[in-house]
């Protein structure tokens, strides 16, 4: 195969990869309204928050999901408001606030996880077994080839 025809294949590959990211996150984004009343960015803050029981600032949030600080206010005050996550002051710095999961927002998220990985499992269902893992390390080897600045 010559190197153009191997570009056009990646070319191809990466454009696939895209149409099924937007169809798998419109799926779940779906999914989390309809069964759960919520959205994907409150999703995605609880499950960073659950990874750091010791809570994050905001900044960190931030930083751990690639967003700015503006969407995450936002996200975290609603989550606040229902009684997911709360806000601590931050010993020695009077400007931050530390985020973390409380005992009811650990509960629902593990109730929407629990979901989540199900639907995922259905959505990849034509994934064979012993295709999903080498298709996990290629996409991970693109990802931090690329975190690391090699491009």
């Amino acid at each position: 195969m010559t190197s153009t025809e191997t570009s056009k294949d990646r070319l191809r590959l990466w454009l696939r990869v895209l149409k099924a990211t937007r169809a798998v996150e419109g799926a779940i984004r779906e999914n989390l309204r309809q069964d759960f009343s919520t959205t994907l960015p409150r999703f995605d803050v609880m499950a960073a928050l659950t990874q750091h029981q010791e809570g994050l600032k905001m900044s960190e949030l931030s930083s751990v999901l690639k967003v700015s600080n503006g969407n995450v206010t936002g996200i975290v005050e609603r989550l606040v408001e229902d009684g997911h996550v709360m806000r601590e002051k931050v010993p020695g710095d009077r400007r931050a606030s530390r985020v973390r999961m409380t005992e009811a927002g650990l509960a629902e998220f593990s109730r929407q996880a629990e979901a989540h990985e199900a639907w995922i499992d259905q959505i990849f269902a034509d994934v064979a077994p012993d295709e999903a893992q080498p298709m996990a390390e290629a996409l991970d080897a693109v990802a931090r080839r690329l975190d690391q600045g090699e491009f």
